[in-house]
């Protein structure tokens, strides 16, 4: 199995309740379910007011890399990485377990 971590910053001024904040987090959430290679999903906006926490997480499982290769092509995902482009920066950490 592979786990994919992402972690989303919003741009400076940008604030969650923005429409296209909105957007991007509803396009993210109603991908599981919806993407058959998805094994486990969870994404949830971060609680912690540390000032190197990062905004908004996907914690997400895969069964292989050809899994998680598909999933990252697929267009439904595309569209959201599309949306998120427009507000926020992010990291990735993908690992075997």
């Amino acid at each position: 199995m592979i786990r994919h971590l992402v972690l989303f910053r919003l741009n400076e001024g940008v604030e969650r309740d923005d429409p296209r904040v909105v957007r991007g987090v509803e396009a993210f959430r109603s991908l599981d379910g919806e993407i058959p290679e998805i094994r486990s999903w969870e994404c949830a906006w971060n609680i912690s007011d540390r000032p190197i926490a990062y905004d908004f997480v996907i914690n997400s499982a895969f069964e292989d890399a050809d899994a998680l290769r598909r999933y990252v092509e697929h267009p439904r995902h595309q569209a959201g990485v599309g949306l998120w482009r427009e507000f926020a920066t992010w990291v990735i950490a993908d690992y075997e377990f």
